[in-house]
């Protein structure tokens, strides 16, 4: 369809073992709301047999489904950029493809929408993770919402449904690094949250490591707040100013006591620890530099091999794959 009511967008990365169930439960949920809807998966250069299952699957339902791979593997988030630059639809919906989001809770966002909601994020039930997952998810919650102010109760569930305003605001961020719901929020003027279930994974492994979620929250935070910034700077005030009174304080009591050399350990302690915090410092400031770097070299953020879909057709003529 030219211009469906609803899209459905689904980055794929090596999913070959879970994608067979994924069509199964997903095109009937669709189905059922009766409305117009296409589906856009997005292989994201997967190295099994998810891609040719995704062509088998496009020549099955044409009509609705289209394919976009890529040349490389270039990450979840930007698979989902290329899905809102491709997308038609009035109303958009992100979805995993591990099944750990039921497909048919499509429909209770849908409903959300209808009341309003230009944005609507979701809250996973009972979450069916590892025990270090929700409290590192806990503890980056509460992290990122104090330096950024946007507000995510369960910012790793990928179920969320977006008005084509919002996509089209996103789309047109040119950012290298970014978080897709933190832009959905700040563009939102009405957004939303929204309980939904949380099954097991139905096949493969979770392709989020513990270093790749603490990347994903220093993407997140030094993409929208220089809070970090401005608290080693207020820091790095403050310690100058007690290393001063201390050296003052040394040099006083060089002049009433002479000489000594207790507390010498006590130096090195102090002197380790402010160099510590001075490293880390850089680092931080190393972040922002470097998302700096990466933007002004202006590279495409990907790059797509081909896609797959039928030619838009109007109601009641056939569709011709391209």
């Amino acid at each position: 369809m030219m211009d469906p009511q609803l899209s459905v967008v689904i980055p794929v990365y090596n999913e070959q073992d879970g994608l067979p169930q994924l069509f199964a439960r997903l095109y009937p949920a669709l189905d059922a709301l009766h409305l117009s809807y296409e589906i856009l998966f997005i292989n994201d250069g997967s190295r099994d047999r998810s891609a040719a299952l995704l062509r088998e699957q496009f020549q099955r339902r044409p009509e609705v489904t289209r394919v976009i791979l890529f040349n490389g593997n270039y990450g979840q988030h930007m698979a989902i950029m290329a899905g809102f630059e491709h997308c038609r639809g009035q109303r958009v919906v992100t979805l995993d493809a591990d099944l750990q989001n039921p497909p048919e809770d499509i429909v209770h966002l849908l409903a959300a929408m209808d009341q309003g909601h230009d944005y609507v994020g979701t809250i996973r039930q009972t979450r069916q993770d590892k025990a270090w997952r929700h409290w590192a998810s806990r503890l980056m919650n509460r992290l990122r919402e104090k330096m950024t102010r946007i507000h995510m109760t369960d910012q790793g569930c990928m179920l969320r449904a977006y008005d084509q305003q919002i996509i089209r605001a996103i789309a047109s961020c040119r950012e290298v690094n970014t978080y897709i719901p933190a832009l959905a929020f700040s563009f939102s003027s009405n957004p939303t949250e929204i309980v939904v279930g949380h099954e097991e994974r139905a096949a493969g492994e979770s392709k989020y490591s513990l270093y790749s979620l603490i990347r994903l929250n220093f993407d997140l935070i030094t993409g929208f707040s220089i809070l970090p910034l401005q608290f080693f700077s207020l820091l790095g005030m403050g310690l100058s100013l007690l290393s001063g009174l201390f050296v003052v304080f040394l040099a006083i009591r060089r002049l009433i006591l002479g000489p000594e050399a207790e507390g010498l350990f006590t130096l090195f302690a102090i002197t380790f620890f402010l160099i510590g915090i001075l490293l880390f410092s850089i680092g931080l400031l190393g972040e922002y530099v470097g998302r700096i770097y990466q933007q002004v070299r202006d590279r495409p953020r990907f790059l797509i091999q081909g896609i797959l879909e039928s030619s838009p057709t109007s109601p009641g003529e056939t569709p011709d794959a391209q």
